[in-house]
């Protein structure tokens, strides 16, 4: 057919027909683009040849999806998964740009050999058969298929693969960095500078005295934004259990019930220390049996044949994977070799090397633990019966402390906690996320409906109180020496600042450094061949000798409570015979990390030479979510600079 399509499309009729088609536009006033832009399917990425449609975009997601429920151990929605948008947005950009990449290089004569590829499927254990060890085309299909995967797009995926590979090997080739960048960072850290300085203290510009009322009122309004205290909610707390639950008698007749029901997951089962070793082939499996048998070791044997022993300390027949490996092992006696053995992958030899028989426990032995679990059933029992009857009584209109009362729960008061769960009046407290969220979905003296804690525990809370967001009082304990401890620390800064300005400011109209030092009392350091590794100088002498340019004159912060002020007077570069060698250590640090930004430009470059893009209204579509509400469903492959 698709032969077929091209010899049409290079024929009269094809010509044909695009002039009727221009001539239906002009008649109808080009009306009718509309509705030929919604023939055909709609693409979530497109880039050049390759594009990617609603189904096979869902069914990526699907993929992605599955990844993050068996790393994070629980269900995992679309919308969890793509959030607020944005990691929906940056992953459409990525995979847009990298299908303009494959289809640049595939335009640009970059495409790996039939053979390159088939070499690469014929390398995967996964598609070989197990009884012949050779390569299956009908085990290739299946394998494929029962990870929602097709011949044509394994294929494609190994020839992106080569092709990434092969063009980041020749531009890693290819790319080498110009020497002066290894040289201007070996000039930087090996040449030496010479300078004078003197250090202003805080002492020398002078110390704020106590805040007034206003200056602290003022600062407070100036700081409003970082001072304002977040929304607290205090409330009452309705529990369900009771410390009698844990200590209910339990009847004999229902230990020794428990106890028959639970006697073989109780017992110690049989366990057994075995070798295996796995072979291709029948026939080899039977000659590493006849070798065991002959008293060679599972390591000389397995070293013989290529294969690597499997060892199994002290295990029970449930942890076998391999049913006839297991049925097999457990039927042999210590010291046995078993014959080859039909396994799920290949043919299996086992060697038992030790059996520790099995041992039935009796009721005294676990007596404790059978009447722990009777007493945290009954407990989790008597929670829900309580639950039941509150749900029961407040449908009958009763109060929150009228229902507690008549079922025999128990409550507990909430501080004033955030919404995060801190509480300044219980520093210690702690609060589970379930009720946080119960208490910030209720209004003031609103009651929570009965929410499920997990565990077999239930819980119901009021809030009681509501403190909007507001800055805090000067009246409050620790407030006012916190504020004042804050705007000397501020105002110290300024006079500090101000007088080292000044100071600074007189050197550089032309007064002589040692004559404003011994102004305010300060005496001149001065040294010769200070490196940029001399930490001992302290960073704001090695910030401001290495800043400065010659007879510059530097102010850098030294210390939290001092500057220094100094000039630099003399800048000796190293000797290019010592530098040459680090100039090149260097350079070859710097060689991947701009080979790697290098690739990504080149990616990005090539997504917009085949004009990438991607559909964010079509990819939420896809995945049954709601319209993004940003305007705008298409946008550019390339990021934005």
């Amino acid at each position: 057919m698709l032969t077929a399509f091209r010899t049409f499309a290079k024929s009269p009729w094809a010509i044909g027909l695009l002039v009727l088609l221009a001539l239906g536009l002009l008649i109808t006033g080009g009306t009718q683009m509309d509705v030929l832009a919604n023939l055909g399917p709609k693409h979530v990425i497109s880039a050049g040849d390759r594009s990617v449609d609603a189904l096979e975009f869902r069914a990526d997601m699907e993929r992605v999806r599955t990844q993050a429920q068996e790393q994070s151990g629980q269900a995992v929605s679309f919308e969890q998964l793509v959030g607020e948008g944005g990691e929906l947005v940056q992953y459409l950009r990525q995979r847009s740009q990298q299908l303009g990449f494959m289809a640049w290089a595939w335009n640009a004569g970059v495409r790996p050999g039939k053979e390159l590829v088939l070499r690469q499927i014929r390398q995967a254990p996964a598609f070989f058969d197990s009884v012949t060890g050779r390569f299956s085309e009908e085990q290739y299909r299946s394998v494929l298929a029962e990870n929602n995967a097709t011949p044509e797009m394994f294929e494609e995926q190994l020839r992106d693969e080569v092709v990434t590979r092969h063009f980041g090997a020749a531009m890693g080739a290819g790319a080498r960095l110009p020497g002066v960048y290894g040289a201007v960072l070996a000039n930087q850290a090996m040449e030496t500078r010479d300078g004078r300085w003197f250090t202003v203290t805080q002492a020398m510009a002078g110390r704020a005295p106590a805040p007034t009322e206003a200056q602290l009122t003022a600062f407070m309004n100036q700081n409003a934004a970082r001072l304002r205290q977040p929304e607290f909610r205090s409330g009452t707390l309705v529990l369900f259990d009771s410390p009698a639950d844990a200590s209910a008698a339990i009847s004999e007749e229902r230990i020794q019930e428990r106890f028959e029901f639970r006697r073989e997951a109780l017992s110690r089962p049989e366990r057994r220390t075995f070798i295996t070793l796995t072979a291709p082939t029948q026939a080899a499996a039977a000659r590493i049996a006849a070798a065991l048998r002959a008293g060679q070791t599972p390591e000389a044997v397995g070293q013989a044949n290529n294969l690597q022993p499997a060892r199994y300390e002290d295990t029970p027949r449930s942890a076998v994977s391999d049913p006839a490996v297991a049925a097999a092992v457990f039927g042999l006696t210590e010291g046995q070799v078993s014959d080859p053995i039909q396994a799920r992958v290949g043919f299996v030899v086992a060697r038992v090397t030790g059996v520790t028989p099995g041992q039935a426990v009796t009721l005294s032995e676990v007596r404790d633990q059978v009447v722990q679990e009777l007493r945290q059933e009954q407990a989790r029992a008597a929670v829900f019966e309580r639950v039941q009857a509150y749900d029961k009584a407040r449908q009958e209109g009763k109060s929150l402390e009228a229902a507690v009362a008549e079922v025999g729960a128990r409550t507990l008061q909430i501080p004033r906690v955030t919404r995060e769960g801190r509480s300044r009046e219980q520093p210690g407290f702690t609060a589970p996320p379930q009720l946080l969220d119960a208490m910030w979905s209720l209004g003031a003296n609103a009651v929570s409906e009965v929410v499920e804690a997990g565990g077999g525990q239930y819980f119901v809370v009021r809030v009681d109180r509501v403190v909007a967001p507001a800055l805090p009082a000067l009246s409050e304990p620790g407030v006012r020496q916190q504020l004042a401890a804050a705007w000397t620390a501020q105002e110290n800064a300024r006079l500090l600042n101000t007088r080292v300005e000044a100071l600074s400011s007189r050197i550089r109209r032309g007064e002589d450094l040692a004559a404003v030092a011994a102004s305010v009392g300060a005496s001149v350091t001065s040294a010769t061949g200070v490196s940029r590794q001399d930490q001992a100088r302290g960073q704001g002498v090695l910030a401001g000798l290495f800043t400065a340019g010659r007879n510059e004159v530097f102010s850098q912060q030294q210390s939290e409570d001092s500057f220094v002020i100094g000039r630099t007077d003399r800048i000796t570069p190293p000797n290019p015979t010592l530098a040459a060698p680090m100039a090149e250590q260097f350079r070859a640090r710097m060689a991947s990390d701009s080979l790697s930004a290098l690739g990504e430009a080149a990616v990005v470059a090539a997504a917009e030479r085949v004009g990438a893009e991607y559909d964010e209204a079509e990819a939420r579509g896809a995945l049954g979510l709601e319209p993004a509400p940003a305007a705008g469903s298409a946008a550019p492959a390339a990021p934005a600079r």
